[in-house]
C-alpha cells in the first residue's frame, strides 16, 4: 500500500497518474537497481506501452474506502463471535445446536445473563423469543454445562469486543450515510422514478440500516436491485468497486475480462491450449460470484441457466459463467442500454426446446430423452 499516498497527492495536484501492474513491466537484463527500473518504466511509458490499472476516481474511491473498512469491522466481529462459541463449547453449553445465530435476540439475552453470573438453565431458557424454533426445554437442555471461571472470563471479554465493534459499525454507517447524501446532492433527479422494490431484496444480515435504494438510484440514475440476486447493499458495494462511468471499458467483453470472469484463451498454431479463467483478487468479481451462487436457487432465467450449466460442466464453472452473465447485465444497465426485466425460467426451457426439435430424435428414443 506504499503507492497510495503518493498516488493521491499527485492526483490532487492535477497530474495524470497511472498505476501499472508490475507483471506488465519487465526489467532490463543486467544488474537490477531502482534506478534501472525507473529508467525502463519511463522508456516504456514514453512509447505508450504501459496501461494504467482501473481505480475509481473522486468520491467513489472515498466510498470504497469506507465500505472496505466496514467489511473489516464485520469480519473482526465475526472472529469474536466464533471465540464466544468456542468458550461456550468449552463449558459444554451446546447453544449453537438449538439456535442458528447466537447473536440474535435470544442468543444475546442468554449470553449477557451468563456473563452477569446467571447459571440456572431454566432462567436462561426463559429468554426464548417467540419466533425461535427450539422449545424452552431444548434450550434449557443445551445450557446445562460446566461454568468454569476462565471460560466465563473469555466469553465476557469477547462479548465486550463484539459490542465495541457493533458500535464502530454503527458509526461507520453514519459516515456512509452522510457521504452518500453529499454525493447524491451533486446529481440531478433521474428521469425515471424509482421502481418498486423487488420482492426478497430487503435488508439482510450485516447490511446498513439506513435507506440505500433512494440515494443509490439518484447517484447511479438506475436501479441495480431490479437484477435478481443483487440487493441494495450489494449494489452499493459494486458501485464502490466499478464506479458509475462504464465508458472506462469500451465494451462488455472488456468489462468481463477486467473482472477475470472471461476465459483466457491460449492459442498456439491455431490450436487452443487452455481457456481457464485467470486467478484474481478482484472484489467485484467475488461479489458477482456470490450473486451467482444465490441466483441458482431462483426460478429466473439466470437461475435456470446456472442449473443447466452446472449439470453439464460442474458447479464451479457454472458459477463463473453465471457471474459473467450478471456482470454483462450490470454493464448494460449502468450504461443505460437496457431496462432489466427477467424473462423467467421458461425462456431458457423454450430455447432448449427450439434447439432440439422433435424430428432430430433418433429412432427408438422418445423426443427430449437424454442420450
Amino acid at each position: 500500500m506504499y503507492w497510495v499516498p503518493i498516488f493521491e497527492i499527485l492526483e490532487e495536484r492535477g497530474l495524470e497518474v497511472l498505476l501499472v501492474n508490475a507483471c506488465h513491466v519487465k526489467n532490463v537484463p543486467g544488474r537490477k537497481t531502482d534506478v534501472v527500473d525507473c529508467q525502463w518504466i519511463q522508456e516504456l511509458h514514453s512509447f505508450g506501452l504501459l496501461r494504467g490499472s482501473f481505480r475509481p476516481a473522486g468520491e467513489i474511491a472515498t466510498l470504497r474506502a469506507y465500505l472496505g473498512h466496514r467489511d473489516t469491522l464485520i469480519r473482526t466481529a465475526g472472529d469474536h463471535v466464533r471465540r464466544m462459541q468456542k468458550a461456550l463449547v468449552q463449558m459444554n453449553l451446546q447453544l449453537h445446536t438449538v439456535i442458528s445465530d447466537i447473536t440474535g435476540e435470544t442468543g444475546m439475552r442468554i449470553l449477557r445473563d451468563i456473563v452477569a453470573g446467571v447459571t440456572n438453565s431454566k432462567v436462561l431458557a426463559a429468554h426464548r423469543h417467540g419466533r425461535c424454533r427450539a422449545s424452552e426445554d431444548e434450550i434449557e437442555a443445551s445450557l446445562t454445562g460446566n461454568y468454569r471461571r476462565e471460560h466465563l472470563f473469555v466469553l465476557q471479554q469477547n462479548l465486550e469486543l463484539y459490542d465495541a465493534h457493533q458500535r464502530q459499525v454503527a458509526a461507520c454507517d453514519g459516515e456512509l450515510e452522510s457521504l452518500l447524501q453529499e454525493m447524491a446532492a451533486d446529481h440531478d433527479e433521474p428521469p425515471t422514478p424509482l421502481p418498486p422494490a423487488r420482492s426478497g431484496s430487503n435488508r439482510r444480515g450485516n447490511a446498513p440500516r439506513f435507506e440505500i435504494r433512494n440515494v443509490l438510484h439518484r447517484l447511479v440514475g438506475t436501479d441495480l436491485t431490479q437484477i435478481h440476486a443483487i440487493g441494495p447493499y450489494t449494489a452499493l458495494r459494486l458501485v464502490s468497486e466499478i464506479g458509475t462511468d462504464m465508458t472506462r471499458w469500451p465494451s462488455e467483453k472488456h468489462f468481463t475480462s477486467w473482472l477475470t470472469l472471461a476465459p483466457k484463451n491460449k492459442i498456439t498454431g491455431g490450436r487452443l491450449i487452455s481457456s481457464k479463467t485467470q486467478p484474481s483478487a478482484n472484489r467485484a468479481a467475488a461479489m458477482l460470484r456470490m450473486c451467482a451462487m444465490s441466483i441458482g436457487k431462483t426460478s429466473t432465467a439466470r437461475g435456470a441457466y446456472d442449473r443447466r450449466l452446472g449439470y453439464r460442466v460442474g458447479k464451479a464453472k457454472a458459477i463463473t459463467a453465471t457471474a459473467r452473465k450478471i456482470a454483462i447485465l450490470v454493464y448494460r444497465v449502468l450504461r443505460g442500454d437496457i431496462d432489466y426485466s427477467d424473462p423467467g425460467a421458461e425462456a431458457i426451457a423454450s430455447t432448449l426446446i427450439a434447439s432440439c426439435p422433435r424430428s432430430a430424435a433418433p429412432e427408438g428414443r422418445p423426443p427430449g430423452a437424454r442420450p
